[in-house]
């Protein structure tokens, strides 16, 4: 297996939601778009990626949300077609629905924003807590397992290139991450969301084999009620 030399998991751009909760109102989750900031940051992140990566193009996948597919098409801009060989970077570009964000509601909220349930989720603990006609984290944790089983099969093809970028959301983004380093529900617990465009790098240690994370996202304490106590058992 030829693994990639990094692996860039990046939050979407500035989106629409981040800034109007009230717009969940009027369009699905799915369906809201960079703002003008948003897509400013992706440009400009790609600007960062190519810096960082070098000119061959990455391979990347996103997912389906249409801020994602914006942020996508910002940082795409800084690697350019070879004019030469008519080489289009879509060939190294992969859609994958299980990289979209944990699902809030299964149609537009009446109200818009739901800011009780996120207050209740936050104090019950944000793995367990299930959105009414939603998920939990435990149930994106699944689809990441399975997205990963398919990454690791793609790093064995000849042709993958030497880097990887995943344009993602920021719970999905930890859970990934919880996902890739076996961490615990409380170390998870710990993690809190990158910022719009900001990028999470997972470095490849050629000597072990292994990835260790660049940037570290505890950025706070468990503070739910349910901390398991291995000492007391």
């Amino acid at each position: 297996m030829s693994k990639p030399k990094n692996i860039v998991l990046v939050r979407h751009g500035q989106s629409e939601g981040n800034v109007n909760k009230q717009i969940y109102k009027e369009k699905p989750d799915y369906a809201l778009g960079l703002t003008d900031v948003g897509r400013a940051q992706a440009i400009q992140v790609g600007k960062d990626l190519r810096l960082m990566l070098g000119s061959k193009v990455p391979q990347f996948y996103i997912s389906p949300f249409w801020r994602t597919r914006e942020t996508f098409l910002g940082i795409r801009k800084a690697w350019n077609p070879d004019k030469e060989t008519g080489y289009d970077i879509f060939t190294n570009f992969y859609e994958d629905p299980r990289l979209r964000e944990q699902e809030w509601h299964g149609s537009l909220p009446i109200d818009g924003y739901d800011n009780n349930a996120e207050t209740e989720r936050d104090a019950y603990g944000h793995f367990y807590y299930r959105f009414d006609g939603g998920e939990s984290c435990a149930d994106v944790f699944d689809r990441v397992s399975d997205f990963l089983n398919t990454l690791h099969r793609d790093f064995e093809k000849n042709n993958f290139p030497e880097n990887c970028v995943i344009v993602t959301h920021g719970m999905t983004l930890r859970v990934f991450l919880m996902r890739w380093f076996h961490l615990s529900v409380e170390e998870f617990e710990q993690y809190a969301n990158p910022k719009n465009c900001e990028c999470v790098i997972l470095k490849l240690d050629e000597c072990l084999g292994k990835y260790y994370l660049v940037n570290d996202l505890r950025k706070h304490k468990i503070n739910h009620l349910y901390q398991f106590n291995w000492n007391e058992k």
